[in-house]
Parts: C-alpha cells; structure tokens; sequence
C-alpha cells in the first residue's frame, strides 16, 4: 500500500517509517532532508478515506503522519500522492485495499472545536463574517505570534535588501519600502486597512510625520495597537481601531491608503466594491497601495466541467479555508488590476516578492520550531501544528511559483486627469523626511 501511494522505494528519495518500526528506505540519490513516520496503525486507512488533498493534510495536523526533517520539502507529496491515485479508475482499484488497512487499537484524537466551523466571507447574506474571518485567524493570542514574529509585530511579507538582513531589518525595511512608494509627506493623512499590529501606522507617523489610521477587525490586534502608541507617545500623531473598512464614515478623506494583506480576503466578485470604497475615501492625485497574495495556478486554470470537479473531488486548497483563514480565496493577479481599474484606479507601479516572503515564512517557520515548547503550551500541539503546516505550505508555493505577492501603486487622477507628482523608482532611494537613506 506504500508503494502504491507513496511510490516503491525505487521511486523516491526518502524513507518511511511505520509505528511498529519497520523503514522503507528510498534508493534515489541525492536523498531528500525529510523522512516520513506513519506513527499508527490506522493511520493510512485514515488518510486515505476519503482519498483527498485534506485528508492527507488532516494525518499530519493529527500527529498520525509526521514529517521528520523539512517540512517545507514534503509539501509536494499531496501533489505526488493525488498524480498516484486520482483518476477514477485508480481511486475504484485502491478503495479494497483502502478497507483492508489496519484500524486503531484505540480511538483517534478528535478535532478540536476551534476547527469545527465553516464561515462565509463578504457575502450579501453574512456580511459581518469577514470580522469572524478575522478574528479565527488573529485572536489565537498575541503571545502566540510573538514567540515569532519581529518585535514589531509584522505578520506580512519581509523586504530583504540583502540575504544577510535579520527579520527585524527586513520588516522595517517592508513598511519603509511601503512609506516611500506612497511618497508620504509630514501632514498626510494615511489610513492603513488591516492594520494588524500597528507597525505601518506607527512608523508612518513616528518617521514621515503622517497622521495615520489603522482599522483592524481584531480586537487582540487593536488593543496591543493602541497600548503600543501610547508608550511611544504617538497618540496625537496615530490611532488603531476596531472597524470594517465598509463602516468608514460617508465622508472619511485621506491623502494615501495602504492596504497590506487584505483583498485575499474579499471574495473575487466583490473586490471591485472594495477598490471602489477605497477610491471613494483617496483625495483625487492620492495614492494607494494594495499589497497582496495572487494565485499564479488561478491563472493558469482553464475552469473547465472536469477540472472543477477535480478540485472539488480531490478539495485542493481546503486546508487554509477550514484551519487557517476561513473562506480566503487568492486569485490571478490580472482579475485585481481589472478589479482596480473597473472603478477608476489607475496603475503607475507593480513589484513582484515572492522571493521575499519565501524567506520570510521560511524565518518564521524557524522561530516557531525553536518556541515548539512554548507554542503547544500556549495554543496545543493541534494548532502549533497546524501553523507549521501553513508556514511550509506558503514557503513551498512561494519557492515553486505556485503562489505571489504583489505590491501594485494605484493613483486616483484628479478631475484634469493628473495622478499628481510624476512618480520614479529613484524617490524610493532617496533620503526620507528623517534624512534616513536606505
């Protein structure tokens, strides 16, 4: 059943290892960095029924499949697994033997409760579910992320200007990255969607003398925002608060919006109603800044009958929708330009990094491995497990050009058609207002 599943141990690379201790070592050269454990009787019958990119996912977030060694290396076996065994004929052959594994002595761990939900976003019907999105992801616990996150608490992609730069430097680096492609100026007025922990807004104000606001729909987040800015004696100067980006006042102005890991969030039918709210709130000449994940495989998918019922029979990509972020959905990066400019925005500039946030992920990734001890003790083995997952998961997407992240300028033109001040890639390399080059 191994080899049938896994591939016989002249096709692979790595060695599996099952609970009563016996080792299929992999012949192929060079070996991979990982091994795989199958630490329980039941555990293959469990995986495998139903045969599906989720179930797969669900023997390892339940310790009855473990990886030993890089995680992020064995993210490619699903693929492997599903090219194995997905085509009727071969899942129709495999279910006999599927019933003839081993069960359990004794009874599985059950899911926790956490995990058992589904939620809808942005939707007409449920329209306040992106908060309980939100929320699902974020309020897991600050202490949590803070085991590995920077001191600044920056839960986006890095900037690394060089390989050598530690997490810290390349995520003020990001949000300077970010400051100077908006060209803020003392006074502006800039409103950052998503604000997470604050770290935009308080740079912004501290360093370019904006008036900054933050919009969170976590309280977790706003509440460590807001304590935050009054120990760093910024409140005259920046705010974070709890609040829908659809609940700013009518009247609500800025001068340059940011927008940092938000559209993955907001459904691909609706993203046109969300860039023309934040056209709505910009100053004509202002700018925004949408920085967010693409699907480079949406890109490529011909939709038709028989590939959606593939996706959906083999449920490719429901891991993130059930244990990450309930009901987020990436797609081309084309479909948020055309979204964008439907409403009037205009493109002055677009930044591919995903090579940044594979290293960023992959440092995270680390940082979480090194606290294992504090993460169970703060959110249990299930969830310490189910980041770690997710951390590989993105790194491999990133590394194999699965997955993106863009960071596109938009202008809103004045009424005679000007963006404002003509824009060049040198301003991003001069002097800010502090007189701090990069």
């Amino acid at each position: 059943m191994l080899d049938r599943v896994f591939g016989a141990a002249a096709e692979r690379n790595y060695d599996i290892r099952i609970w009563d201790g016996t080792v299929s070592e992999g012949s192929i050269r060079p070996r991979a960095d990982f091994s795989l454990h199958v630490r329980r009787r039941g555990a293959l019958r469990r995986m495998l029924l139903p045969p599906s990119e989720l179930s797969i996912v669900e023997a390892f977030i339940s310790n009855d499949i473990d990886i030993e060694g890089n995680v992020e290396s064995a993210m490619g076996l699903a693929d492997a697994i599903g090219q194995r065994i997905h085509s009727l004929g071969a899942l129709l052959g495999l279910i006999p033997a599927i019933l003839a594994l081993p069960r359990d002595d004794e009874a599985p761990p059950m899911v926790e409760s956490r995990y058992s939900r589904s939620l809808r976003l942005l939707t007409p019907r449920a329209r306040r579910s992106a908060e309980s999105e939100i929320q699902f992801h974020y309020d897991v616990g600050n202490d949590f992320y803070a085991l590995w996150l920077d001191p600044s608490m920056l839960y986006t992609c890095a900037y690394y200007r060089s390989e050598s730069d530690d997490l810290a430097a390349a995520q003020i680096n990001k949000i300077d990255h970010i400051c100077r492609k908006l060209r803020l100026r003392p006074g502006d007025r800039l409103l950052d969607i998503g604000c997470g922990w604050g770290g935009l807004v308080m740079h912004a104000a501290e360093h370019y003398g904006a008036r900054a606001t933050g919009i969170t729909l976590s309280s977790a987040q706003a509440i460590y925002a807001q304590a935050k800015i009054t120990e760093r004696g910024l409140g005259d100067r920046c705010k974070v608060q709890m609040m829908d980006f659809r609940d700013l006042p009518a009247n609500a102005r800025f001068d340059k919006i940011s927008s940092v890991g938000v559209t993955e969030h907001v459904a691909e039918d609706r993203q046109p109603e969300y860039f023309a709210r934040a056209f709505q709130a910009l100053e004509p000449g202002g700018l925004f800044l949408n920085h967010c994940e693409v699907s480079l495989r949406a890109a490529r998918r011909t939709h038709t009958l028989g590939e959606r019922f593939g996706r959906w029979l083999w449920k490719r990509d429901q891991f993130i929708d059930k244990y990450v972020f309930p009901d987020a959905r990436l797609v081309a990066f084309g479909s948020v330009v055309r979204s964008a400019e439907s409403v009037g925005f205009e493109v002055r500039d677009v930044e591919s990094l995903r090579e940044h946030y594979m290293m960023t992920l992959r440092t995270w990734l680390r940082g979480l491995e090194k606290r294992r001890a504090d993460a169970i003790r703060l959110v249990g083995e299930r969830t310490y497990r189910v980041w770690r997952l997710y951390m590989s998961a993105g790194a491999y997407g990133f590394r194999t050009a699965g997955i993106n992240i863009v960071q596109t300028l938009l202008s809103k033109p004045t009424r005679e058609g000007i963006a404002g001040v003509p824009l060049t890639r040198d301003d991003l390399y001069r002097s800010n207002s502090n007189g701090t080059g990069s």
